[in-house]
């Protein structure tokens, strides 16, 4: 346990030499975190919080399990590092258990350090697959802050790292609370979002277009589960036109949705998948891209122009074998469901049938947001898009205040706990939402 003095030095150290990413440095004020447990994380006061966030959606495993840990430990005391080119019996074993996991046409996997060059990566292979330039994604999305990954990403933190990379043009996909199109079902939704991306195909040139790049469910952007029927008219479109289907499942992947990937529930089989976060739960950073038949034909007698110095990381890789092993061994997939089913979803439907400020439930597994509005009838928001509001501020405040170390962005609260969180727990953080609503219920206008 830190003392005050401790927590004090630890604050002081961060203010004065750690640049934080998204964030204007001047006004922040992080939150020192001392130790992290399962499900909770201890701050520097000695405050236990119940991890709602897992920390950016990545820490399905939980935190400090002890076979990872051990795992981690052990491949240190075998081998540290070792570099890309060779061969690595924690690299290879990873791959293996991601192919085992990953639909049937999957054969291998190009290694990154994190999710967004998992992204970077994906969309080269994808251009030099086809030979084209142009690449679309929704709006609605985050793909990662690097320069390619950035500018396909749909939200603000695109703006101010807009150079306008040639090729990549945003569509909009389909979200019936917010609908673009006007839809009041979500077949129409459905139809309506495919006949746009259609449109927008053809607009830009089918022979143009290298790859469309979609997350199976849309995390930061609201976590939104695509209507029935979406993701299959994408992949039909782009077989039609010979267009590379990228799914990126960084944050839905792994355990989040309750299946192996998210896209496990939608019966379709993209090109690529971009993955990162949950292989691994964070322990070590490791990410990557898992290749089809297809694609992989496109290298076998061609050199890939690509790859990086920490490339199949082996600390990184003992960790993912030992975090999917785990999984698998525990059951922990099978508990995010789950609590999905009987607990999270169940309740967070209660909560917003006695608070009005919750416009919208959405999600799975241990994949939830609550679109939390000012008035439901016109479903105005809580926050602005790109911004915050003092109601929001507050709920922060209020949910830290009840023992929950919550996840925001913009008027959205993001239920999304690690993938071994028990009933009891859930429904403690279940318990400290309704005591933050109900706080902050005065902002509701409606």
């Amino acid at each position: 346990m830190s003392t005050p003095s401790d927590t004090a030095t630890t604050y002081q150290l961060d203010r004065e030499y750690v640049f934080h990413s998204w964030s204007a440095q001047g006004s922040l004020t992080p939150l020192v975190i001392e130790s992290a447990q399962g499900s909770y994380i201890t701050d520097g006061d000695g405050n236990r919080l119940l991890d709602l966030s897992s920390q950016l959606v990545n820490t399905n495993i939980g935190h400090q399990h002890p076979k990872v840990v051990a795992a981690i430990k052990a491949q240190a005391d075998l081998l540290c590092t070792i570099a890309p080119q060779h061969a690595n019996a924690a690299r290879g074993q990873a791959a293996k258990l991601i192919i085992e996991r990953a639909p049937q046409n999957m054969r291998k996997v190009f290694f990154t350090n994190g999710g967004a060059e998992a992204v970077e990566y994906a969309v080269r292979m994808a251009k030099l697959h086809t030979g084209r330039n142009k690449v679309l994604s929704t709006y609605r999305s985050y793909h990662g802050g690097t320069n390619t990954a950035v500018n396909l990403t749909g939200d603000p933190r695109r703006w101010p790292n807009d150079l306008g990379t040639t090729g990549n043009v945003h569509f909009f996909g389909p979200f019936l609370y917010r609908s673009p199109f006007h839809s009041t079902t979500q077949e129409e939704e459905c139809q309506r979002a495919l006949e746009h991306l259609e449109q927008v195909i053809g607009f830009e040139g089918p022979g143009s277009v290298a790859a469309i790049i979609l997350e199976t469910i849309p995390g930061t952007a609201g976590i939104m589960p695509p209507p029935p029927g979406y993701l299959a008219g994408v992949r039909a479109l782009a077989d039609k036109h010979g267009i590379v289907m990228i799914l990126d499942e960084v944050m839905a992947g792994f355990g989040r949705t309750g299946k192996w990937f998210a896209l496990d529930h939608y019966d379709v089989v993209p090109d690529l998948i971009a993955f990162a976060k949950g292989v691994n739960s964070g322990y070590i950073p490791l990410g990557g891209v898992v290749v089809s038949e297809q694609i992989l034909a496109t290298f076998n007698d061609r050199v890939f122009p690509g790859g990086l110095t920490y490339s199949g990381h082996p600390l990184a890789c003992a960790a993912a074998v030992a975090t999917l092993t785990a999984m698998e061994e525990e059951g922990i997939v099978d508990n995010a469901a789950m609590i999905g089913e009987t607990v999270l979803g169940p309740g967070l439907a209660e909560l917003a049938e006695r608070y009005p400020m919750i416009g919208e439930v959405r999600g799975l597994g241990v994949f939830w947001a609550l679109d939390l509005v000012s008035d439901r009838a016109s479903r105005q928001p809580l926050a602005p898009y790109g911004g915050s509001s003092p109601a929001m501020a507050e709920l922060v405040g209020a949910l830290k205040a009840n023992g929950v170390l919550p996840f925001t962005n913009y008027h959205r609260l993001h239920v999304v706990p690690p993938c071994i969180i028990t009933a009891d727990e859930a429904r403690e953080g279940l318990a400290a939402i309704d005591k933050a609503l109900s706080a902050v219920a005065h902002h509701y206008v409606g």
